[in-house]
């Protein structure tokens, strides 16, 4: 999914690539039907394929953020989280904020790093 803001979706420096914060949307503002379990999937979705558009995959994560507008979807993002991470699971923060772009309920960015 591609949208058009004034930031890079993901950036490469060296081995290392920054990925903003992926929301749940298929499209520009529209947020996947379903609520928290279909936003959180395909928020990591948009991080898959934000870490390929910049030549890295999951298995290069080494620190991932999570920002809920309800903490209490905390143990709902821990499997998906457990779900899209192999062993060795990057470190992870998760905040819980007001609110977030479009009235989602999750965003999560990323650091990678890739070796080679």
């Amino acid at each position: 999914m591609t949208d058009e803001h004034p930031y890079s979706t993901a950036f490469r420096s060296g081995d290392l690539v920054a990925v903003s914060g992926r929301l749940g949307v298929t499209e520009p503002g529209v947020l996947t039907p379903g609520g928290f379990p279909a936003e959180c999937a395909q928020a990591f979705a948009n991080l898959a394929e934000a870490l390929a558009g910049a030549g890295a995959q999951r298995s290069d994560v080494v620190q991932v953020t999570a920002y809920l507008t309800d903490i209490g979807d905390r143990d709902r993002l821990n499997a998906a989280f457990a779900a899209f991470f192999a062993e060795p699971r990057p470190a992870r923060t998760c905040v819980g904020v007001a609110s977030l772009p479009y009235g989602a309920c999750v965003e999560i960015d990323a650091l990678a790093r890739v070796v080679g």
